[in-house]
């Protein structure tokens, strides 16, 4: 009789849409994958999402992929949640959320994340205590806008999470996130007399002998089974600075792996799955897609990663963990560290150009043809790293005869060169030289939805002179989220999982010379630029124009009249 097939779901809810992989436990062949979209809302820096509407997605996303999967709903056994990070969902005493959440890009948080900085002995201190110095994207930043802004909503909030925290709660009932996802508060870390975890027992209900948690006026309380104070891995000095209850949060397991318990009755329900199935404590993306790769103790450590996303993010998984103001010093999911470079405008801001040029994603040209050279620095939402939030995009070295898709290659120039600023630093701070040829050679993983594109793929080859790997899974966040819904499952470490899967291998690109006259025009006006895009007005942008060429500076909207 032939054995019944364990299927685990892995699940990315990203900032656009929720992403749900039916994946085979064993062998991590991907069954099938179910979409559901999301709304963002929101204008001059703020962005926000109804985290109902996450919840809505995760139920249609996972039940197109349970039914494309062709497997009976018996057969999955687990399942994860992988999350965009640093959302700020405040939730009320009936653990439904009071208001929208505030996303990692919103940078209304800006003044506060500055003031903040300031505070607790300046970014030395807080790299020490959390491994980031807070800036707008940060959780922290976030509840003291909200704080300042909206007193009244924050005086009723009854529970404080992050997406995936929120997810993960509707799922089991339990509040609990995990050393990753926390890693992005700017509350949690080393600082506050050690990290929490959970006691042999995992992280669940009273009943099974874990930690309960929940919603209301009892907080997040400890149960029977023996664990740790639930909020030991949050520095109670930044939480006292902020003003954040430490009973409003949730409790931190030991891992993204770590089993939470098994799905609600309303949960099962909504899903069309058995109430046996295992809920792990799942994590960020970032450090999901990290688990996909394979990166992390079980797996490879030092290898650079680029994911080219609504986001560009850089990271690799690390034994120690740098400190540096321009990296988030994350924690992996797996116990090693995830330093990590983020930029906020990338395939999204790309698209915007390519839209308002009235041209295909594709059809472009290097922002050096026809000329002088064209720059642009496509900063529509602000920048993260560079650390300039009220910064707009900027275009400059236009001419008569500037060929448009010039202007279209440059914007893919200026968010690459960004994006690859970012992992030369990271690189740097790891003690590692980019320069040097065993670390130049070794191959950089290219991820997210740019690296399927030609234009983006042979933008990121041009200007960082490094071979690609491009993983042939498309889905690397979903499946390392059903890594660890695996892992919960099994018990089997998630990073060795998918590196028995293969889901990080694909194409190798070899490296091409590196175009260094793009690179330093690039960096030149970068420079020249910092002063005005700290301050983004129009007038600054013309005094700090330089030579010949004219300085513009771009509002989304502003090449619509060519």
């Amino acid at each position: 009789m032939p054995t019944r097939r364990s299927v685990v779901i892995g699940v990315d809810s990203s900032t656009q849409s929720t992403k749900a992989a039916a994946v085979d436990a064993d062998t991590g062949e991907l069954l099938a994958v179910g979409r559901a979209p999301h709304t963002v809302t929101g204008s001059a820096g703020a962005r926000e999402s109804d985290p109902e509407e996450w919840w809505t997605a995760l139920v249609t996303a996972v039940r197109a992929a349970v039914r494309d999967a062709g497997v009976p709903a018996g057969a999955v056994t687990g399942i994860a949640v992988a999350g965009q990070q640093h959302g700020l969902v405040t939730l009320g005493a009936d653990g439904r959320p009071l208001r929208p959440a505030l996303l990692w890009n919103d940078t209304r948080s800006a003044p506060q994340a500055a003031a903040l900085a300031a505070r607790l002995g300046g970014p030395a201190a807080w790299l020490e205590r959390t491994g980031s110095v807070p800036v707008a994207s940060m959780t922290a930043a976030k509840w003291q806008w909200l704080r300042a802004h909206e007193p009244r909503h924050a005086e009723a909030v009854a529970g404080v999470r992050l997406p995936h925290d929120h997810l993960t709660e509707r799922l089991t009932g339990i509040a609990v996130t995990d050393p990753g996802d926390a890693s992005g508060t700017c509350w949690y870390g080393r600082g506050g007399g050690g990290v929490a975890g959970i006691g042999s027992g995992g992280v669940g209900a009273d009943t099974e002998g874990g930690v309960g948690a929940g919603i209301g006026s009892g907080g997040v309380g400890v149960g029977t089974g023996g664990g740790v104070d639930a909020t030991g891995a949050y520095d109670p000095e930044i939480l006292d600075l902020i003003g954040l209850d430490p009973a409003l949060l949730p409790a931190v397991a030991p891992g993204g792996a770590s089993r939470v318990g098994t799905l609600t009755a309303a949960a099962a329900e909504a899903l069309g799955l058995p109430r046996t199935v295992v809920v792990a404590a799942g994590t960020g993306d970032n450090m999901a897609a990290a688990v996909g790769l394979g990166l992390g103790g079980a797996g490879l450590l030092d290898h650079p990663v680029v994911s080219l996303g609504t986001s560009g993010t850089v990271f690799a998984a690390t034994r120690g963990r740098p400190a540096d103001p321009g990296l988030a010093g994350f924690a992996a999911t797996d116990g090693t560290y995830l330093p990590l470079g983020c930029t906020l405008n990338c395939t999204l801001a790309v698209d915007r150009f390519a839209t308002l040029l009235g041209l295909d994603r594709e059809d472009t040209a290097p922002g050096g043809n026809g000329g002088g050279g064209v720059v642009v620095l496509p900063y529509l939402d602000g920048e993260r790293t560079p650390d300039l939030p009220h910064a707009a995009g900027l275009v400059t070295g236009l001419r008569h005869g500037t060929d448009p898709r010039a202007i279209l290659g440059a914007a893919y120039e200026g968010a690459a060169f960004t994006v690859l600023r970012a992992l030369d630093h990271l690189l740097a701070a790891c003690g590692l030289d980019p320069a040097a040829p065993d670390v130049r050679d070794r191959p950089l993983r290219l991820i997210g939805g740019g690296a399927r594109g030609r234009a983006w793929t042979e933008t990121v080859r041009r200007l960082s002179g490094r071979p690609l790997v491009v993983p042939a899974a498309e889905e690397l966040v979903a499946l390392g989220a059903a890594a660890l819904a695996a892992g919960a499952v099994t018990g089997a470490d998630p990073v060795a999982l998918t590196t028995a899967w293969g889901t990080g291998a694909g194409e190798v690109l070899p490296a091409v010379g590196r175009d260094e006259e793009t690179w330093h025009r690039i960096a030149g006006v970068l420079s020249a630029a910092t002063p005005t895009l700290l301050s983004s007005t129009v007038e600054e942008v013309g005094q700090a124009g330089r030579g010949e060429a004219d300085v513009v500076e771009v509002d989304a909207a502003s090449l619509a009249d060519g």
